[in-house]
């Protein structure tokens, strides 16, 4: 059961309404907790998939029929989970950042372009190995004044998920509507979402096939929502059928004199 909210007498007084404020307040305290407990039991169910893999492989490398090849294969897949396991400490990390509301957000001049270009080659070997490729649309433009840390991080997030769930070419565009806006998109030829689901595929911890145990943590959608909405901009999807198209939109002015950067 909840925590019992207080009585409030028939008359409308100064006492109801002291009566009103503590229960709301204390609506609020439940919803938080309630918030946290979800959080820790989704973190701990995406934490025990990848260990338990590590703990069956580091198992099968230890027996004594183990052969060269079994060792092999054995240490490949744990240092797969090994990755993961990091990628997905640090997801949570920045989780817990923006249910604070302090991600840490550094402004200083970018080169879009190349720094698109940069990530294009990060997840290229991974496109060729799936007989996919990354193509780059993004015009000469000023340098944009963003975090290029956290950029990276919610644009690579659309890469990741667009490789693993998507199909076909992947497309990686930028461009500024105008000076103290930056546009990033990401869009791919695959299946898209099901429409169900788009409503919901910033929350944390969703994927449109829950099925799928090793596909990513589901985080790395409300983890580039959170990082535009630091920047003071918005992440939103534009298209779901027939492919999907996924837009970072963010303010990028370069800060006035005398103005913190970050």
């Amino acid at each position: 059961p909840g925590v019992q909210r207080l009585p409030l007498p028939a008359a409308r007084d100064e006492i109801r309404g002291l009566g009103v404020t503590l229960n709301s307040m204390l609506d609020r305290v439940e919803r938080a907790a309630r918030h946290q407990r979800a959080f820790v039991a989704d973190a701990g169910h995406e934490l025990r998939t990848p260990l338990a893999i590590l703990t069956t492989e580091l198992e099968l490398a230890q027996h004594p029929s183990a052969t060269e090849a079994d060792l092999r294969a054995a240490v490949s897949s744990a240092a797969e989970e090994t990755e993961r396991l990091v990628q997905l400490s640090d997801d949570l990390l920045t989780v817990a950042h923006a249910d604070s509301g302090t991600i840490p957000v550094h402004r200083e001049a970018v080169d879009v372009p190349d720094l698109l270009e940069r990530l294009a080659t990060r997840f290229g070997g991974r496109a060729t190995a799936g007989g996919r490729t990354i193509t780059v649309d993004a015009p000469g433009m000023p340098p944009a004044w963003v975090d290029p840390m956290r950029l990276r991080q919610a644009v690579g997030n659309l890469l990741d998920n667009a490789l693993r769930h998507g199909g076909g070419v992947v497309h990686l565009t930028a461009r500024r509507p105008d000076e103290d806006l930056l546009e990033v998109a990401v869009e791919d030829d695959g299946p898209g979402m099901p429409e169900d689901f788009v409503e919901r595929a910033f929350d944390r911890f969703t994927r449109a096939n829950p099925a799928r145990q090793r596909g990513g943590s589901g985080l790395g959608l409300s983890i580039t929502q959170a990082i535009a909405r630091a920047h003071g901009g918005e992440a939103r999807i534009e298209r779901f059928h027939d492919g999907l198209r996924i837009v970072v939109r963010v303010p990028c002015g370069a800060p006035d004199a005398g103005d913190d950067p970050g």
